[in-house]
């Protein structure tokens, strides 16, 4: 998030407090496979520490400041300190499994919509949670991106702004898939939101919450 340290629990909160509809946050598991929030698969850019998230315990990640004084939380304490609806991308299929674990034992389906850039992790996630909402990735994409959105069971895209073209946007209605566009920082993209009629974007700043309505 642009104005918090990204995926803090202070970054969520204040998402929240801005009134924003969808909280995005990013997870990745632990060495001893507890799901933890972070976006890259390193702890080095967003914390004090060096190395890949895989290497380090729990422990060991709780140690470090993720910027402000904040620690990395784990998914289920964001699951207690905000109460809006999430998107929780994962990045493979062992975070699918961990994350199918935790959905259905809180019964988290109407609450929770996974995202992923891979197709293999949004097939078992829609497969070890039925009736869960999915949302398949772009970043380079052509209108391939729908094929394999329904291939994988997704009811939604979400599509890098700088490549969104109206081809794809029109396969994708087509498709009768969801399009959410991202990221979404400045208003010549929020006029391309509104100008193709997207379903929603994601923002780094909750203050453009006051010219529409997306998700951070």
């Amino acid at each position: 998030m642009g104005t918090e340290p990204e995926n803090t629990l202070r970054s969520f909160v204040a998402a929240q407090q801005a009134g924003l509809d969808v909280i995005e946050l990013d997870l990745h598991l632990s060495k001893d496979g507890a799901l933890v929030v972070m976006h890259d698969t390193d702890v080095d850019r967003t914390t004090d520490g060096t190395g890949p998230i895989a290497e380090k315990t729990l422990a060991e990640l709780r140690a470090l400041d993720a910027g402000r004084g904040e620690r990395v939380p784990v998914f289920e304490e964001v699951l207690e300190a905000v109460r809006v609806p999430l998107q929780a991308e994962i990045k493979d299929i062992a975070a699918a499994r961990a994350l199918a674990e935790v959905m259905l034992k809180r019964d988290l389906i109407s609450r929770v919509e996974v995202s992923s850039f891979h197709d293999e992790a949004i097939a078992e996630i829609t497969r070890l949670v039925p009736g869960v909402r999915t949302a398949l990735i772009g970043s380079r994409y052509g209108t391939d991106i729908v094929e394999r959105a329904v291939e994988a069971g997704a009811a939604t895209v979400c599509l890098n702004i700088r490549r969104l073209t109206l081809e794809v946007v029109e396969q994708a209605r087509k498709a009768d898939l969801r399009i959410i566009g991202w990221v979404v920082n400045t208003q010549d993209h929020l006029r391309l939101v509104r100008a193709l009629q997207l379903d929603g974007a994601t923002t780094d700043y909750p203050e453009i919450k006051r010219t529409g309505r997306f998700t951070a």
